[in-house]
């Protein structure tokens, strides 16, 4: 059987006030009224059965994530106690279909992505599913046509493509995974026509990825096992509490992707966008004249230019006077006003606030 994946435990510090400990930003109402959960669930839904969608999340976000989502049963949000990265996250979900289902196809998306149209994530995905099914040794990722020489992103070299059976998409060899280049490497990079983005989407049989997690991170596999073996029992909750806390904290990428055989890849030539920080906005939500993000219901801006107003708070009027290049923030309990500039300085804002011990903000 086809299963997706959703993997919905980032924090999204870089949101905050918005987002908090206990709020993810994949639950922010930020896209016309609507979450970027929401909209994740959406581009899986006409693939996959209901049941067959999975999320993964946080333990303190499971309750929040259900009431988001609930047309899928409230067993398939599984609650990680503890943060292990994505490795861990995508081993348990893969120990958990392959324990029901040995033959499982399983998607892994990501809920704090936009992607437009969803028609070619959609294909794409179907293409990868079908390519797995009759190559059960591959993994397939996705690459993103790059549109600028990005300095936040991973990329992937892609070999020459090739044709499928049944699959619209061609099929790429991944010839290497690359970190965050500097700006001249990201220039050379798109110059050259033959790298992407590297989306952080995955296609591959449970099976297959257990195996290479099991080979490539030998103290998970006693750990992923007994969490396995329990699995829809009383003891279910026990082990999951005791033994995924021990998983290795690594990325999947860096601990299996980069080093396996038999790894391709799909080009996504589509609008995308990781939802991680407030600038992020401005290729989501249309712009004012002045280049102002304004998401207020109820606003008055007065002599501003390139900067962001946001609130989800209906009620609540943000009037704003001649700024340039500011951030203003809005939540019932807190308030951020920052130049545009200094948002990559919010984690260590966070930190300072821990440090007072004023922790209910956060």
């Amino acid at each position: 059987m086809r299963f997706a994946v959703i993997m919905a435990g980032g924090t999204g510090k870089r949101l905050w006030p918005l987002s908090r400990e206990n709020r993810p930003k994949q639950v922010l109402k930020l896209i016309d009224g609507d979450t970027l959960l929401r909209r994740c669930f959406q581009r899986v839904s006409d693939l996959f059965d209901h049941r067959h969608i999975i999320v993964l999340t946080n333990k303190g976000y499971a309750d929040t994530v259900r009431d988001n989502l609930p047309e899928i049963p409230y067993d398939n949000v599984i609650a990680e106690p503890a943060v292990r990265d994505t490795a861990g996250a995508i081993g348990l979900a893969a120990a958990v279909l392959s324990r029901f289902d040995p033959d499982a196809s399983m998607a892994v998306v990501t809920a704090d992505q936009v992607i437009k149209p969803i028609d070619v994530f959609q294909k794409a995905i179907s293409d990868g599913l079908t390519y797995i099914e009759s190559n059960p040794d591959s993994l397939i990722t996705f690459g993103i046509q790059p549109s600028f020489p990005s300095t936040q992103l991973g990329y992937i070299k892609l070999g020459r493509g090739r044709k499928c059976d049944k699959c619209d998409n061609q099929i790429h060899k991944v010839e290497a995974f690359k970190e965050k280049p500097d700006l001249e490497t990201a220039k050379e990079y798109l110059d050259s026509g033959h790298y992407c983005w590297n989306a952080g989407l995955f296609v591959w049989k449970a099976k297959r990825i257990l195996e290479l997690i099991y080979e490539n991170i030998p103290q998970a596999k006693p750990l992923l096992q007994k969490i396995q073996d329990a699995w829809g029992s009383s003891t279910q909750d026990e082990a999951l509490a005791e033994y995924f806390v021990k998983l290795p904290k690594i990325s999947i990428d860096f601990a299996v992707m980069e080093k396996a055989p038999n790894v391709h890849a799909i080009k996504l030539d589509c609008r995308w966008f990781d939802m991680g920080s407030f600038s992020a906005l401005a290729d989501i939500v249309q712009s004012d004249s002045a280049g102002n993000v304004v998401i207020a219901e109820q606003s008055e801006i007065m002599d501003c230019k390139d900067s962001f107003v946001v609130t989800e708070d209906k009620g609540h009027l943000i009037a704003t006077i001649g700024l340039n290049g500011m951030v203003v923030v809005h939540s019932p309990d807190a308030t951020l006003v920052c130049p545009i500039e200094q948002t990559g300085r919010l984690k260590e804002l966070l930190e300072r606030i821990k440090e007072h011990g004023k922790d209910q903000y956060l």
